[in-house]
């Protein structure tokens, strides 16, 4: 679900505290899209929303969102946005946000 190689990469490359705002962004901005993703969707921004969501998740090695991501936006980019499973894609954004923040809150205190 996560590529934990890529969040030790990340947080080498721009350091601990940096790492941390750049995810807190990440979840702010994500969070705001998730939300609009779990209402009524607007056919025409469902391809923006999840490809936003894909490349931030990319970033941050969450694979598995990723992938569900760049599903739907194929399928919205072709036209077929209504056969996207968005309430996938958000199940998949809560447990890796929370798989997320529980191993980000052990290494704070470890």
């Amino acid at each position: 679900m996560i590529d934990w190689a890529r969040i030790e990469d990340l947080r080498s490359e721009i350091g601990a505290e940096d790492f941390l705002e750049v995810v807190d962004m990440f979840l702010d901005e994500a969070d705001e899209v998730v939300g609009q993703l779990s209402g009524p969707p607007l056919p025409d921004q469902v391809e923006g929303q999840l490809h936003f969501l894909k490349g931030a998740a990319l970033n941050l090695g969450l694979t598995d969102l990723a992938a569900h991501c760049q599903d739907g936006e194929r399928r919205a980019a072709s036209g077929d946005a209504a056969s996207v499973d968005l309430a996938q894609v958000v199940a998949v954004y809560t447990a890796s946000r929370r798989l997320l923040a529980d191993s980000l809150n052990r290494n704070s205190a470890a």
